[in-house]
């Protein structure tokens, strides 16, 4: 299991590093490897969050996710992203924001780095709508009970992660953007629009995946019903079968994906201009970083470890509404990449020893209802 899951990451991890040590030698060498465990210790949260969502797709869409949402990682967000963001910011054609790039890498490096306010307000706003719709669904396993039932109860307001995500950005717009230390002057109006962007691309997207992935519950349903012995679907936080989404709902839920990871990525670019500014070694270095996350993915998949250890998501999903906060801090004040690692590496932590715990008082992992799950850790 493990070498069927992870053996493309580990040829690309060899391949990768080889071409470094032949093109830029062993500083490259060194400089790739370190993007490559930059990139993994800030995304395990991503894999578990993705594995949350990958489970729901069936075997055509995984593999999708593994090639060309790879490719989409890579090439699209490690290479392409950071030369568009140069060819917006300093209104240059693509052929020229490539020039630059290769040419003039200091000055490449500081238009990206202008880029950063908006960046990080589209980003911080995507994320922490994941987390608010996550915290304010009622769920059959509670985590930290003492925090996810009041919450879960205020929850019923539909717009409520909506309200909240505006606020978080106009508190934002008001403190840390009109002294961004990044592109230089009042960035209110620049946080303010990629901030109401980051939220109008989780509503789009988000809403009509999962509009798809409801109707596909319903046809099942109705199915059943009529003796016709459709797949049991798997409902958010419960244990049991498996979901096999195809089709349009499998479609915008692979969409909702990638832009999922385009925004935990963002952090990584550009935190990795603190390594390098050549922008090979950068999307070569991130991107075998990537190629494990992807492959952690879909290794978390077909373990059911998210079954076995149903507090993981949770963990995952308060890593990610740290990381929407620290994203936006970042507008104003300089955070290490190594902070936000931590944070993301420690709530995982937290959270897989409880359902360690739980499961040991359990006696089996995963069997039982959700019913006799309203457990509360002891973190």
């Amino acid at each position: 299991m493990l070498l069927k899951t992870f053996g493309w990451s580990f040829a690309i991890t060899v391949l990768g590093l080889g071409l470094a040590g032949v093109l830029w030698g062993w500083q490259g060498l060194a400089i790739v490897g370190i993007l490559s465990i930059l990139e993994i210790s800030l995304s395990f949260d991503n894999a578990v969050i993705n594995a949350g969502i990958l489970r729901k797709m069936n075997a055509f869409w995984q593999k999708i996710f593994l090639t060309v949402g790879i490719l989409v990682a890579v090439f699209g967000m490690r290479l392409v992203f950071p030369v568009v963001i140069v060819a917006i910011t300093a209104k240059l054609g693509p052929i020229e924001a490539v020039k630059l790039a290769i040419n003039d890498k200091a000055h490449y490096e500081a238009l990206v780095t202008s880029a950063h306010p908006a960046i990080a307000a589209f980003g911080g706003i995507f994320l922490l709508m994941i987390f608010l719709d996550f915290i304010f669904e009622d769920r059959d396993y509670k985590w930290l009970s003492w925090i996810e039932k009041p919450l879960a109860r205020i929850g019923k307001l539909d717009t409520l992660s909506v309200i909240v995500a505006l606020v978080v950005l106009l508190v934002s717009a008001m403190t840390v953007a009109p002294h961004a230390a990044h592109g230089g002057g009042d960035k209110t109006t620049t946080v303010l629009l990629a901030g109401i962007a980051g939220l109008i691309t989780y509503l789009v997207v988000g809403g009509v995946s999962g509009y798809f992935e409801g109707r596909l519950e319903d046809e099942d349903e109705d199915e059943e019903a009529d003796g016709a012995g459709a797949a049991v679907q798997k409902k958010g936080g419960g244990a049991g079968a498996t979901v096999g989404l195809a089709g349009k709902a499998a479609f915008f839920m692979f969409l909702y994906l990638e832009v999922i990871d385009a925004s935990f990525s963002f952090d990584g670019v550009i935190g990795a201009f603190a390594i390098t500014n050549d922008i090979f070694e950068m999307a070569l270095g991130l991107g075998i970083g990537a190629m494990y996350i992807r492959s952690l993915t879909v290794f978390l998949v077909r373990k059911g470890t998210l079954d076995d250890y149903v507090y993981l998501e949770h963990g995952a999903h308060y890593a990610i509404g740290a990381l929407g906060v620290i994203l936006l801090a970042t507008i104003r004040y300089e955070i290490n990449e190594v902070v936000t690692g931590l944070v993301g590496i420690v709530l995982i932590a937290l959270s897989f020893g409880s359902s360690v715990l739980r499961n040991r008082r359990e006696g089996k992992p995963g069997a039982e209802s959700p019913a006799q799950s309203e457990v509360s850790s002891g973190v």
